[in-house]
């Protein structure tokens, strides 16, 4: 991936001191070897900072945000920088504002089933305070032991609960957060329903930092479900697979988790990972139903019979918790089994919707031919949202040049099956220049317009999200 050139953008003396006094020793940063920590993401991209501000209060985030207004100063959110978007690279330089010492679950209210948190909390963290109370939060990321509650929110995380409990934007309450102008605004309240006006809250998860910097989530929680069960579907091809994908979402039962994976996939987990699975297999679904214990059964009859059809070849049930992780040992096996193949990879999450999948899969499959490089696919299937992996070698410069032909065709061909660039990583730097090719004139016009009165003096992450 190429990096992010920052501008020079030299910080006004009066603005460094008065920061510098503001956060203190240690949380004020301007050596080079602080700042080059703060300045790249699971993008790889790079851009190096001005200047890195560790906020631990509200407080210091409105002082910080008004003084980078007043002298035009960038300002870039950052959680823990596992997006892979560039959404958190300071391309413009300025300041990072890094929110690990903001990281305090302030309360958890069972009754209400909600949680308040500050945006530094990770999410594994959290599930596991939430635990004992016998409630989750449902995004669940792959990252999610890793990434802030922050990020999640900037980019929409989904994750494979997702198809049952949908993403962060469904699964938010209420907002604290400093705009572009220094104010502090509260969106939203702790209650399940709500129609006083605009859906603010919403529409600032998955903007990507441009809108306003979060300080305090209050989070929809879900009570655990007492039990699951899976089931691993073996198809001859990914066409019979994506069919299977289409019956499962248009029967009654909605699985709590639909995993696909693609023949390449199903062959890296088996060789590379050790994944019990036929030499025939060239795609399979993993499937998964939660709920109570008695009424599991019928659950997982209803979803065998949907996923069963032409071009299956085996069907296996996992009754208790040791065989539900022997099944998904082939797709946990697959993220590290995908370095064999190739030293670089682009991996970008388009979505469509879930009857478009079957079409989705082919046209791939065609634009690998195409390109003449490996593009696996693997994914949240009842979302419709599969990630479409470029495997290339970024020194080739005509792979390199194959890797980024391929992408836009990936882009133009979700668009054209009814879908869009993303739906769960964002935009950030990766997918900026291809919105106007996915997002509606008019609709991107009046995007431009919430920015600048949110921000209207372009210093939250700018260059992100909206293309020049």
């Amino acid at each position: 991936m190429p990096s992010a050139q920052a501008t020079d953008v030299a910080l006004p003396t009066g603005f460094r001191d008065r920061m510098a006094a503001l956060f203190g020793d240690g949380a004020w940063l301007e050596s080079e070897s602080e700042r080059l920590a703060y300045g790249y993401d699971n993008s790889r991209r790079l851009a190096l900072p001005d200047a890195v501000a560790l906020p631990t209060d509200a407080a210091q985030v409105v002082a910080l945000v008004r003084a980078c207004r007043a002298h035009r100063v960038p300002l870039v959110a950052r959680g823990r920088g596992t997006n892979t978007t560039g959404a958190s690279v300071p391309a413009s330089g300025g300041v990072v504002a890094s929110f690990e010492r903001m990281a305090r679950i302030v309360g958890i209210r069972p009754g209400d089933r909600c949680a308040v948190v500050e945006p530094g909390v990770l999410n594994g963290d959290l599930q596991r305070a939430l635990r004992p109370h016998g409630l989750f939060w449902p995004p669940d990321p792959t990252s999610a032991d890793f990434s802030t509650i922050g990020g999640n929110l900037a980019c929409n995380a989904g994750g494979p609960r997702a198809v049952k409990y949908g993403a962060s934007r469904d699964n938010v309450l209420a907002l604290t957060a400093v705009t572009g102008t220094g104010e502090l605004v509260r969106f939203g309240t702790a209650t399940t329903k709500g129609s006083s006006g605009y859906d603010l809250q919403r529409l600032l998860v998955g903007s990507d930092g441009t809108l306003a910097l979060v300080v305090e989530a209050t989070l929809r929680l879900t009570p655990l479900p007492r039990a699951r069960r899976s089931l691993r579907a073996v198809y001859r091809d990914v066409d019979a697979a994506a069919a299977g994908v289409a019956r499962l979402m248009a029967q009654p039962v909605t699985p709590s988790m639909l995993e696909f994976m693609d023949g390449d996939c199903v062959r890296l987990a088996r060789e590379v990972g050790g994944a019990d699975l036929p030499a025939g297999a060239g795609a399979l679904l993993m499937i998964d139903a939660d709920g109570e214990p008695d009424a599991l059964a019928a659950a997982m009859r209803a979803l065998g019979q949907a996923a069963a059809g032409d071009g299956l070849l085996a069907i296996e049930d996992a009754a208790d918790d040791a065989a539900r992780d022997r099944l998904w040992a082939a797709r946990k096996a697959l993220s590290p089994a995908l370095r064999t193949l190739a030293p670089g990879k682009i991996n970008e999450d388009v979505v469509v919707p879930v009857s478009r999948i079957p079409a989705l899969v082919a046209g791939v499959g065609a634009i690998s031919r195409d390109c003449g490089l490996p593009l696996v696919t693997f994914g949240h299937a009842g979302n419709g949202n599969l990630h479409v992996n470029i495997l290339y070698d970024p020194a080739d410069a005509t792979q390199s040049d194959a890797a980024n032909g391929a992408l836009a065709r990936v882009f133009a061909l979700a668009v054209e099956l009814g879908g869009t660039l993303s739906g769960e990583h964002g935009i950030g730097l990766a997918k900026r220049d291809f919105m106007a090719g996915a997002v509606d004139a008019g609709a991107l016009a009046l995007m431009r317009q919430l920015k600048a009165v949110f921000d209207p003096d372009g210093i939250l992450n700018p260059g992100k999200l909206l293309p020049p």
